[in-house]
């Protein structure tokens, strides 16, 4: 989907992904690509997914003269970059006060400098929550400051709180790629709770196009919620994928370790509300994971090459 112009014209956009090298900025980056869109990704780290027509600028979001010159002849900023494990900012938390909230202001400062039209931040659903500890607080500061940026300087947001991810270039940080890989390399899954906790999982393609559509208009200096269509007990989840993988998994809950993360529900009464925004038609739940499987079984064992449909060693 192209960028709307208030008349209602869609047009291409020159746009740029910061952290668009990760899990999600990937996926944003390809969708905005399909879409027509000039992308180009900026991250401390080469991707591994680049496009043709994409271009990458490898640079960290705390150089500010790199993230100045980046930012020239841009319209529109996607900012997903930072520290985006709960975690790991809960390990690291000066670390995720630099990258989260130090790296944000010097983008939105700099994307001020160069006039840029709109800028799209990758919050979190955890944000007016009680859990999610320093993530928490650092994506707390940085609405804050993309909402203070446009009121002072006239620069359009829109605010993405994105609920729990899956799918396709995930890693370990991520909890359904954990579990699968935990299933396929030791045949059990080791769970840390109750199996009553529960998730609103959004497969990350459906995030990614959700995220695009966001460029029109009417989504405006908003706040969008970005989440599954309904609710999932890890428990249910557990099970489907100890079905999918025909009862050759063994499930163990073990008592909870981490506080950081909700159980029920990441939200807590707060006036600021958001805009809930779901794609439909969407990935089934157990269609992505399935999915997933076969990628993480591919890796595993890399010895393996498909042949009139069967898996068999590649001197076969």
């Amino acid at each position: 989907m192209l960028f709307e112009h208030i008349s209602g014209e869609k047009m291409s956009s020159k746009i740029i992904v910061f952290g668009g090298a990760g899990f999600l900025g990937s996926h944003v980056a390809d969708s905005l690509t399909e879409a027509g869109h000039e992308v180009v990704i900026y991250d401390k780290f080469a991707s591994s997914y680049l496009k043709g027509n994409q271009r990458q600028i490898v640079g960290d979001i705390l150089d500010l003269g790199k993230v100045r010159e980046a930012l020239v002849g841009q319209q529109i900023v996607y900012h997903l970059a930072g520290i985006a494990d709960i975690d790991e900012c809960h390990k690291r938390p000066i670390d995720a006060v630099k990258l989260n909230i130090l790296g944000t202001v010097q983008i939105l400062q700099e994307a001020k400098e160069a006039q840029v039209k709109k800028i799209i931040f990758a919050s979190s659903a955890y944000v007016y929550s009680d859990s999610g500890s320093f993530y928490r607080i650092t994506k707390q500061a940085c609405e804050q400051l993309v909402e203070t940026y446009q009121k002072e300087f006239g620069m359009d947001y829109v605010i993405l709180r994105y609920g729990s991810l899956y799918g396709s270039r995930s890693d370990t940080r991520n909890s359904i790629f954990r579990i699968l890989s935990e299933a396929l390399k030791n045949g059990e899954i080791n769970y840390g709770g109750t199996g009553d906790e529960t998730r609103e999982f959004i497969h990350v393609e459906d995030a990614a196009r959700l995220s695009v559509e966001v460029l029109n208009q009417e989504f405006r200096n908003q706040n969008i919620i970005l989440t599954g269509p309904t609710p999932v007990r890890y428990k249910d989840l557990l099970e489907m994928i100890q079905e999918i993988m025909k009862g050759e998994v063994r499930i163990n809950y073990r008592p909870r370790q981490s506080s950081t993360h909700y159980k029920l529900s990441p939200y807590s009464f707060s006036p600021k509300l958001g805009r809930k925004l779901v794609n439909n038609p969407h990935i089934d739940l157990g269609q992505g994971i399935l999915n997933l499987i076969g990628e993480i079984h591919h890796n595993i064992h890399t010895e393996l090459e498909e042949t009139n449909g069967l898996l068999v060693k590649g001197d076969q």
